[in-house]
């Protein structure tokens, strides 16, 4: 049974990565003057990423718009996936979501210290350095928890608003559709809104440290 679920969202993950591009290399080819409704969506979506990028890290985060943006649209579209009758979320399996908030670790760290060498860890020691140890403590604490918060928010919200989608539409096959796919989709915009912001906030405080 694990392994049909690993399995299961594993495929789940390769068809969103695969679709994905194909989607946008056919919306790019044909760029409208007078944009359409997906275009327009896509165009907002570029937008809000550059924006935040600029806001948090200013020009120099312009490289790393592909990595965000990336990451934002396969947990926007991994999320969204699950909607669909008969197909599943990969984002609702803490395999998917711990690798991606694996991936933000090591890449937010990687950066911290290609940005501002040896000297990126002295953040973890503190202002006091008679505290130093305790702040050390502290400071990896905090760090180690990113992941696994991050992983475990999106895999809950996830699982859980499916699971609650799933049953009460069983209930009140009639009445409850319409509201619950709503709230459903909302929550898939708001999960990869707080994904992909808080991405943003630990690349951006990682290769500002040597600048503090």
């Amino acid at each position: 049974m694990e392994s049909q679920i690993l399995q299961t969202h594993v495929i789940m993950a390769i068809l969103v990565v695969i679709l994905v591009p194909m989607l946008f290399s056919f919306l790019a080819k044909k760029p409208g003057l007078v944009p359409t409704p997906v275009q327009n969506l896509f165009e907002i979506y570029i937008q809000f990423i550059e924006e935040m990028i600029k806001e948090n890290m200013g020009e120099k985060g312009r490289k790393y718009f592909p990595l965000i943006a990336g990451i934002g649209l396969f947990v926007f579209f991994g999320n969204l996936i699950g909607m669909i009758p008969g197909l599943e979320s990969p984002t609702a399996n803490l395999n998917t979501t711990m690798a991606l908030a694996l991936l933000v670790f090591f890449i937010y760290n990687f950066e911290g210290v290609r940005e501002n060498g040896l000297s990126y860890f002295k953040h973890f020691l503190g202002p006091v350095p008679a505290m130093a140890p305790v702040f050390a403590i502290i400071e990896l604490l905090s760090h180690l928890s990113r992941p696994v918060t991050l992983a475990l928010r999106l895999f809950a919200n996830m699982t859980g608003g499916e699971l609650i989608s799933i049953v009460l539409i069983m209930l009140v096959p009639l009445l409850v559709p319409m509201p619950v796919i709503l709230i459903h989709l909302i929550a898939v915009f708001l999960q990869t809104y707080v994904f992909v912001v808080l991405t943003t906030v630990y690349i951006a405080g990682a290769i500002s440290h040597g600048e503090h």
